[in-house]
C-alpha cells in the first residue's frame, strides 16, 4: 500500500511537532462526539494515542488501530502508564482490512460493535490510491452499526500549500531544557498529476555537541470536501454535517478545518 512509508520514522517526532502546530485543539471536538455516540468507538490511525488516550481518560470505550508498530509502541507505553486498558484497546492493523466482525441491526448492544468510527486529521488522505480509499470506506461501513456516525477530517486545501525547499519550520526543546533540541527542516512538493502533496522531513536532533539527522517523506492525497462526500455517498453513507471549525461552524472552502460527519443509514 502506498502512503505507509515514513510513519515509523515519524513516530519519535510526531507528538513534539503536533504539540507546536495542532496541539490539542481537535481533542475536545472528538471527545464530545464520542461521549455522545452511544457505544464503543473505533479510531483509525490512532498513532501515538494523541486523541485516543484523552478520550479514554474521559470515559469513552474505544479501540485504536494503526499500521505503524513504532507509533503503537509509544501509545502502549502511555496506555500502561495511564492504566487505561479497560477503556482503550490498541490493535496493529491495516485500515483497508479491519479485523472486526460486521455490525448489523442485531449487534446494537454487542461488545464487538462500533457506534462511531473516527478518522482525525487527514488519515484517509494517506491512502494514495482510489482503490485503497474505496476499500477502506467499505470496511468502515461494514463495522459501523446502523445509524452509527463516521467522522473524518481532511487536511484543509492541500493543493494550495506553497512549495518550498529546506525551510526551517520548527525548532525547540523536547522535554526539559537541557535535554534534546530539535529542528525541523521541511520541503513541500506538489505532484499535481497524481494529486499528491509530499512533505520531505528532516529532523535534526542535538544533544550537547552530538547531532543526528533523520530524513523521511510523508505523502497525502489532495481531496476536497465535495470530492470526499461523493465518495462517501457512493460507499453507502449519508452526509449529516460539514463543519469548518471544531466549534461547529458550517464548512466553506475557505475554512481552516474540514470535517465531515456521515451516517450509516438504517435499512428498512
Amino acid at each position: 500500500m502506498e502512503g505507509f512509508e515514513g510513519w515509523d520514522d515519524y513516530a519519535p517526532f510526531y507528538d513534539w511537532e503536533n504539540a507546536q502546530t495542532l496541539g490539542r485543539r481537535d481533542v475536545p471536538f472528538w471527545r464530545n462526539l464520542a461521549l455522545n455516540a452511544g457505544g464503543r468507538v473505533l479510531e483509525l490511525g490512532c498513532g501515538t494515542g494523541r486523541v485516543s488516550l484523552p478520550l479514554a481518560r474521559a470515559g469513552v470505550r474505544l479501540v485504536g488501530v494503526d499500521r505503524s508498530s513504532a507509533m503503537l509502541a509509544l501509545a502502549r507505553q502511555r496506555l500502561h502508564r495511564g492504566r487505561l486498558h479497560r477503556q482503550l484497546g490498541l490493535v496493529q492493523a491495516d485500515i483497508r482490512h479491519l479485523p472486526f466482525p460486521a455490525a448489523t441491526a442485531a449487534s446494537k448492544g454487542a461488545r464487538d460493535s462500533f457506534a462511531m468510527v473516527m478518522a482525525p486529521y487527514g488519515i484517509l488522505q494517506s491512502l494514495l490510491s482510489e482503490r485503497d480509499l474505496t476499500r477502506t470506506l467499505s470496511e468502515i461501513r461494514r463495522v459501523l452499526k446502523p445509524n452509527g456516525t463516521f467522522g473524518l477530517e481532511l487536511v484543509a486545501d492541500l493543493p494550495s500549500w506553497e512549495e518550498y525547499r529546506k525551510r526551517v519550520s520548527l525548532k525547540g526543546w523536547r522535554g526539559r531544557r537541557g535535554g534534546t533540541h530539535l529542528t525541523l527542516v521541511e520541503t513541500v512538493r506538489q505532484d499535481r498529476t497524481r494529486r499528491r502533496t509530499i512533505f520531505d522531513q528532516e529532523f535534526v536532533e542535538r544533544r550537547g555537541r552530538q547531532s543526528r539527522v533523520h530524513r523521511f517523506s510523508l505523502a497525502f492525497r489532495t481531496l476536497s470536501v465535495p470530492q470526499m462526500t461523493r465518495r462517501l455517498e457512493r460507499a453507502g453513507f449519508e452526509i449529516a454535517t460539514l463543519l469548518g471549525d471544531y466549534g461547529g461552524r458550517e464548512w466553506d472552502k475557505r475554512a481552516d478545518v474540514w470535517i465531515i460527519l456521515a451516517k450509516r443509514p438504517v435499512v428498512k
